[in-house]
């Protein structure tokens, strides 16, 4: 299966040759938890965030990937957090995450529930042990921190 995956990325790189555009959302609630995802793709936690549509700018998509994946609903996008490019950032393909901070209400209810398992908040001291999904890792760090990131 890996194979054909390898064998996939390398036929869209050949014929699309361009990063796709995505976001991380950074969700701060009014207790400061941070909202995060277990994705069921590789069963980790990470940020809610996605692929921006054809035809959609980045605050349209922060807003619907929001929902999506956790039930919440936009209420403000407090600043950009940084925006990283590695090729090897994502194991699927090569995107240019727009990292963002905002903030949301609502109840955890996430509609896409082929790409999410759980949603949880979390106080920045007890984010959960272990590697997070993709470089979110980074991404969090960066933003506790308090850096505004071009990598």
């Amino acid at each position: 299966m890996s194979r054909l995956w390898h064998f996939f990325q390398t036929v869209l790189g050949v014929v699309f040759r361009h990063p796709v555009t995505g976001t991380s959302i950074i969700t701060v609630l009014p207790d400061d938890r941070i909202v995060l995802i277990r994705r069921r793709d590789n069963g980790l936690w990470g940020l809610p965030g996605g692929i921006v549509d054809w035809g959609e700018d980045l605050p349209t998509a922060i807003r619907r990937e929001l929902f999506e994946e956790t039930g919440l609903e936009l209420t403000k996008i407090r600043r950009l957090v940084g925006i990283y490019s590695a090729p090897d950032r994502d194991p699927r393909m090569h995107s240019i995450c727009v990292v963002v901070e905002v903030e949301a209400t609502g109840k955890f209810k996430p509609k896409d529930v082929n790409e999410v398992l759980d949603v949880k908040a979390f106080h920045c001291s007890q984010l959960p042990p272990g590697k997070l999904s993709h470089d979110h890792g980074q991404q969090l760090q960066d933003y506790f921190a308090g850096r505004t990131t071009l990598a």
